[in-house]
């Protein structure tokens, strides 16, 4: 650069960028404080190489008169000399002073797309050398395990193939820190850094020390009196880290709750009457080693307020205010409740809503009488027009037709509004299982003011269920079931289904159609086609003892005959055929009571049975799919006897209650008994028609694993024959051993009751779908005929005879032939023509005792965990279970789980 008098000279050219270097002037940590900004007077932004740039002269005063006759750019790559030309107010024909130049330098460096620049003057000539920023060639982020890059750079200013800047390095540093300080992670810190490439491109790194999640060490609270530290610490939802809290999020600091938690200490002493109650300070302190936080809440309580004159001032015509303000909850004298006056208000709000007044306005005005200590409150609801439905609107809807949605309005175009027909009519839509869980009617203001518009804003879901689930047996290993179902079939709310079950013990498929609306009436109807096979061989189907076979069909029509009651009424047919193995267990062509057992002797045959059955069913829950809320109460009654050879009756009752109660806690608790009595063959019921009960019905048992049973038990056996005990007596093997074989035979009556509660997780759990829960079960079934049991005798068994075609018994008889020799003959007489005893040929069963078991209505009880997973490949149930209480002869069963999909 030459040297004059009239010259001005800005920064030296950007030192050359070897390898990766770092950023200087940037903040490289949480904790780094910005430097001063270098006056554009004596200085351009300093160099990237993090190299102190060298002062710059101030331009030389020039001498009057000095015309600037041209201006030239040297040095520019990308952009156009005449766009940096704009950047500046130099113009030829102007004067050039220091002043001027020393401007055009500051509105250069404003620009941020120079690291370089000077001004040289030759006599009016005037050359602008700059030195262009680089271009970004790709951001690159090394240690963020925690925080992944798709969720940084969409937060980030910096981008390929944008111009490098200071400012946005500096803001997206500090934007980097600020997502983890919203993770907790108040000691992370950033450090960013350049890697030079050809052709003035760059790689910008961010080197992320993510660091410990901060926690809260401490919560003080200072000026508290009446409460108890631990009592407001309660009601907090930051809680201070401990050994116990270590999967909780609740012990990281969050500042937004900590806003949160004084709005919960203020509601905790409004509700007890502490009317002045403040939050003087609420300070985060972070620890020295900038892992915890102490927090530190002073608060002033004031004093303690009790309900004073307490009144409704009604301008509705429909209420009467001397009426309403006897049926206030609160009275004079109690002490003040603040939650307790805004429920108060909701419950006026929806009341005034039930007549009609949409728009209801009910204000508190409040009274404070602090010699007193107490509080008038005086509930004013002001006039308000009567509301009429003006539309109703449905959107969202792309496979659901608009009938299907429509005909769960309570309320319908030109009725008066009524708040609590558009909460059942929102209750019905979503127990409908088509659209959101959280679907709700919104209400939009009409053409005029006394005119409301109701719309049902939709968003469809998955209707369709392919489920696949499997259980776990110490019995009968794994249960396989599958099964297909379309719950919005062509988008007329029809519901068309397929299953199959298989396990070692039992087979089964059903086909299924229910119309909700039959020929477009509020009448319900459908049919179900189905098979079930059964057999009791829990080690192979080789070693059943019988066989089940049920072919069926069964007809429903519903028609509702309140808003919350339907009748339902249905007929059933169905053909039984239960089979022993002949050659197993038959002698003569007759089932033997020795080797079958006489209950299982009189089970055997093909029966018809043809039942006719109603059910009256009584619902308020607020949804089908998953209720949070509400009642489902069911009581059926069956006659099988007209036609068919089956004759009984039957009555069953199950009940449901569900509350929520609060804080994403969900109580669940149902019922559910029944009891059967045969009509014909002195009383007697059927094996297929009792009761049973265990998984899936109750949790902790096997299926059918609770109830009366017989378990045929056979004699141990060791190298040398059958073990006996010091009397000689032979060692029936465990009740629960694989070898024994187990008949469960139901019962004529049965109850259970069960218990569950939900249990919210944090936000990031339930976004998961994780919703876990703790359960209770507790049932029997009882009160069957107790059944002829057989015993064989020990030590020689039970001979199964073999006979020839004609049925005659088969004996082998010893004899000798014409050389001596000793030879075996097949013949029909026990005894040879000498008198001896022939051998009896055929199978020996080996010893055994019947006994019977569990015919007790005493209770079984099991308790238990399990979690609902709405996984990505569908939903998920595991369940472990301990049965506290349990009778002789019980299977139980610890662990179940089912798993699905949805399309």
């Amino acid at each position: 650069m030459t040297a004059r008098n009239t010259e001005v000279t800005a920064l030296p050219l950007m030192a050359a960028l070897l390898g990766c270097t770092v950023l200087a002037g940037m903040p490289v940590s949480a904790w780094a404080q910005q430097a001063p900004a270098a006056s554009a007077t004596t200085q351009a932004t300093p160099p990237v190489t993090g190299t102190a740039p060298a002062a710059t002269a101030a331009p030389a005063p020039a001498p009057q008169g000095d015309v600037i006759r041209s201006i030239a750019v040297a040095g520019a790559q990308r952009l156009e000399p005449q766009t940096i030309l704009s950047y500046i107010k130099l113009r030829t024909g102007d004067v050039y002073t220091a002043a001027a130049a020393d401007q055009a330098l500051k509105d250069l460096a404003a620009t941020e797309l120079f690291s370089d620049y000077r001004i040289d003057n030759e006599v009016g000539n005037l050359v602008i050398t700059v030195v262009e920023n680089p271009v970004i060639n790709r951001i690159v982020l090394e240690g963020n395990r925690r925080i992944k890059d798709d969720k940084i750079l969409p937060e980030i200013q910096l981008e390929p193939r944008q111009i490098f800047t200071r400012s946005k390095v500096r803001a997206d540093v500090a934007r980097i820190i600020e997502l983890y300080k919203r993770q907790g992670r108040f000691a992370a810190t950033v450090e960013p850094q350049m890697v030079q490439l050809d052709q003035n491109r760059v790689d910008v790194v961010f080197e992320i020390t993510e660091g410990p999640k901060s926690k809260v060490r401490q919560i003080n609270i200072l000026g508290n009196e009446a409460f108890s530290d631990g009592d407001l610490r309660d009601e907090m939802v930051t809680k201070v880290a401990a050994p116990l809290r270590i999967f909780s999020s609740a012990t990281s600091y969050d500042p937004d709750r900590l806003a949160f938690d004084q709005q919960q200490l203020r509601a905790f002493y409004l509700q007890n009457g502490y009317a002045d109650f403040r939050v003087v300070s609420a300070v985060a302190e972070l620890t020295p080693d900038k892992r915890d936080f102490i927090i530190t809440y002073v608060v002033e309580e004031g004093q303690r307020y009790k309900f004073g004159e307490v009144e409704v001032d009604s301008q509705l015509r429909d209420f009467d205010s001397d009426r309403m303000t006897g049926n206030l909850p609160m009275k004079a004298g109690d002490w003040y409740d603040a939650k307790l006056v805004e429920d108060t208000i909701e419950q006026m709000t929806e009341l005034a809503g039930t007549f009609g007044y949409a728009f209801a306005d009910v204000r508190p005005q409040f009274s404070r009488n602090q010699e007193e200590l107490t509080m008038n409150v005086r509930f004013t609801i002001n006039e308000a027009p009567r509301v009429y439905v003006e539309q109703v609107n449905v959107n969202g809807n792309t496979l659901t037709q608009d009938k299907v949605i429509r005909r769960e309005f309570r309320i319908t175009e030109g009725d008066a509004f009524n708040s609590l027909q558009v909460q059942r009519s929102t209750a019905r839509i979503n127990s409908l299982g088509y659209f959101q869980e959280n679907f709700e009617v919104s209400q939009v203001d009409g053409s005029s003011a006394d005119r409301i518009i109701l719309d049902a804003n939709v968003q469809e879901q998955a209707t369709g269920e392919l489920s696949l689930s499997a259980g776990f047996s110490s019995i009968e290993s794994f249960i396989f079931q599958g099964s297909i179902r379309q719950r919005n079939f062509r988008g007329r709310g029809q519901t068309v289904g397929l299953s199959a079950s298989y396990s070692r013990y039992s087979r089964s498929g059903n086909i299924s159609f229910t119309e909700p609306y039959l020929f477009d009436k509020n009448i319900s109807a459908g049919v179900d086609i189905y098979r079930r096979d059964f057999n009791n061989g829990y080690l192979s189907r080789q070693s059943a003892t019988y066989e089940q076979a049920q072919t069926g069909f069964s007809a429903r029509v519903g028609v509702p005959l309140t808003e919350y009651m339907t009748a339902v009424a249905r007929y059933t047919f169905n053909y039984d055929d239960i089979t022993l193995d002949e050659d197993l267990y038959f002698i003569d062509g007759e089932c033997a009571p020795l080797i079958a057992g006489r209950f299982l002797c009189d089970a055997i045959g093909t029966r018809t049975s043809s039942i006719l059955g109603g059910s009256l069913i009584y619902s308020t829950l607020n949804s089908r799919q998953r209720p949070t809320s509400g009642e489902n109460v069911l009581l059926s009654v069956d006659v099988a006897g007209l036609g068919g050879t089956v004759k009984y009756a039957r009555i069953t009752a199950n009940a449901d209650k569900y509350w929520n109660i609060g804080s994403g806690f969900i109580f669940n608790v149902s019922a559910q008994g029944g009891y059967i009595k045969g009509l014909g063959n002195g009383g007697n019921v059927l094996l297929t028609d009792r009761f049973f009960l265990g998984e899936p019905q109750m949790r902790g048992f096997d299926i059918r694993g609770v109830g009366p049973r017989v378990v045929r038990r056979f004699y141990e056996q060791g190298a040398s024959g059958y073990v006996t005990d010091a009397q000689g007596n032979g060692v029936l093997l465990p009740l629960r051993d694989r070898g024994n074989t187990d008949d469960a035979l139901g019962g004529n009556a049965m109850y259970l009751f069960q218990a569950e509660l939900e249990i919210p997780l944090s936000s990031g759990a339930r976004e998961l779908g994780l919703r876990p829960s703790i359960f209770l079960d507790a049932g029997a079934v009882f009160n069957v005929n107790r059944p002829a049991l057989t015993n064989s005798p020990f030590p020689g068994g039970i001979l199964i005879p073999e006979r020839d075609e004609a049925g005659n018994a088969l004996y082998n008889q010893v004899g000798t032939n014409a050389a001596g020799q000793a030879i075996t003959t097949i013949v029909t007489n026990p005894r040879s023509p000498t008198g001896d005893i022939n051998q009896a040929r055929g199978r020996n069963l080996p010893p055994f005792v019947e006994q019977f078991f569990g015919d007790t209505p005493k209770p079984r009880v099991a308790i238990g965990i399990g979690v609902d997973w709405n996984s990505p490949f569908g939903p998920f149930r595991i369940n472990a279970a301990y049965p506290l209480l349990k009778a002789e002869g019980d299977d139980t069963q610890l662990f179940s789980f089912n798993v699905g999909t949805q399309f």
